[in-house]
C-alpha cells in the first residue's frame, strides 16, 4: 500500500506575498485527530518530496487545508505556491503532531498562542466540538509582523459564530486576539509583552494567565515557543509529556521558515 494519497487541489487563496493556503480532496482513508499534521508533497524528479503540515480544517470535514508560508527558493514550498485548482499533491497517511486536547489536564480556560502559520493548527482545533466540552474559554492569540498576514481573521471574528456544528459554542466561549508587531494596529506586541504587560487580560476580559485553572498549546517560530515556554514555567505551568498530562502543549515538528 501506497504511504500516501494522491489529491486534487480544489482551490488556492494568496493572503499576502509571504502567505498562502490551498484545499484539497480528501480520500476516505485519511484520518487525523484536530491540531495533526500530515506528510504533504509533491514529485519531483520521480520522487515524492514531502514535508509535514499543519491541517487547518476539522478533522470531520470532506476536504483537506492546508497554510503555508512562501520560501522564494525552499524546495518545496517554491512549488506549492504556483499550485493551481485541479493540479495534484501528494498527502500522508499517518498523522504526527502533539497539539491534541487530551494531552492537557482539565481546565477552565485554554490559550492557543500562535506565530503566523503556526496558526493552522488552531484553526482546526477552534471547530472542534471537543474543545469546548472541555473548556469554558478558547483564546486563540495569533501574531504576525503584518496585518496582511493576520489569515483567516473573517472566520475568526464572526463566520465560524454560524457554522453549523460549533457556531453556538464559538460566539460564546471562543475569544480571538490578532496582534501585529511591525505596523499600527488596534492591537500590537508579541504574545509575550501581551502576558507580562497584562494587557492579554484587559482583551480577553479573563483573570491572569494561572496554572492552576489555564492550559496552554504553543505553534510557531522556535523564538515564540522558548521564550512563552519560559513564561509559562515561571508562572508554574508544566510541559505535558507523552503518557503524562500537563499543563501546556508545544509543536515541536512546526518550524517556520
Amino acid at each position: 500500500m501506497a504511504a500516501y494519497d494522491v489529491e486534487t487541489v480544489v482551490s488556492v487563496h494568496h493572503w499576502s506575498d509571504r502567505l498562502f493556503s490551498f484545499r484539497t480532496t480528501r480520500s476516505p482513508g485519511i484520518r487525523f485527530e484536530s491540531g495533526q499534521f500530515l506528510m504533504l508533497g509533491l514529485e519531483v524528479d520521480g520522487k515524492p518530496l514531502m514535508r509535514a503540515y499543519s491541517v487547518a480544517s476539522a478533522n470531520y470535514e470532506s476536504h483537506l487545508e492546508f497554510l503555508s508560508i512562501k520560501v522564494p527558493n525552499g524546495p518545496l514550498t517554491s512549488r506549492l505556491q504556483l499550485l493551481r485548482p485541479g493540479e495534484q499533491v501528494l498527502i500522508g497517511h499517518k498523522p504526527v503532531g502533539t497539539l491534541m486536547v487530551d494531552g492537557l489536564l482539565p481546565g477552565k480556560s485554554i490559550y492557543l498562542f500562535s506565530t503566523g502559520t503556526g496558526l493552522a493548527p488552531f484553526l482546526s482545533i477552534v471547530r472542534d466540538p471537543r474543545v469546548y466540552e472541555r473548556f469554558e474559554s478558547v483564546v486563540l492569540v495569533h501574531c504576525v509582523r503584518e496585518i496582511q498576514e493576520l489569515a483567516y481573521k473573517n472566520l475568526l471574528q464572526g463566520t465560524l459564530y454560524e457554522h453549523e456544528l460549533v457556531g453556538p459554542c464559538a460566539r460564546e466561549r471562543l475569544i480571538y486576539v490578532p496582534t501585529v508587531t511591525r505596523q499600527p494596529y488596534e492591537t500590537t506586541g508579541r504574545i509575550t509583552e501581551l502576558l507580562e504587560s497584562g494587557r492579554l487580560s484587559l482583551l480577553t476580559n479573563l483573570p491572569e494567565l494561572d496554572g492552576r485553572t489555564d492550559r496552554v498549546m504553543l505553534c510557531g517560530s522556535i523564538a515564540m515557543t522558548k521564550d512563552l515556554g519560559q513564561l509559562l514555567e515561571h508562572r508554574g505551568l508544566a510541559l505535558a509529556k507523552a503518557g503524562h498530562g500537563g499543563h501546556y502543549l508545544v509543536e515541536r515538528a512546526f518550524v517556520e521558515q
